[in-house]
């Protein structure tokens, strides 16, 4: 998915996604610490949960960004209105 340039120039968006991916990722690994696992099921269950989380959440982000695009840079961005 391409983005254009005045929508891609914003890092915000990209570091609420990290954010919320590692916040989701401390939070697996103090509920696996309290469930007392070993320390792999527990580096493995964190770094999957902020994978799928990053992953799900950036896929969002980026599909919104383009959907509501309106600069109108690009063939796909325009639009016809309806009459």
């Amino acid at each position: 998915m391409k983005l254009c340039r005045k929508c891609n120039s914003s890092a915000l968006p990209f570091f609420v996604v990290f954010f919320v991916a590692g916040i989701s990722a401390y939070l697996t690994w103090l509920t696996l610490t309290y469930s007392e696992v070993g320390k792999t099921e527990l580096i493995v269950g964190s770094v999957g949960v902020f994978l799928a989380v990053g992953a799900t959440l950036l896929h969002y982000v980026i599909s919104c960004m383009k959907r509501h695009c309106r600069h109108g840079n690009a063939p796909e961005h325009r639009q016809s209105m309806p009459h």
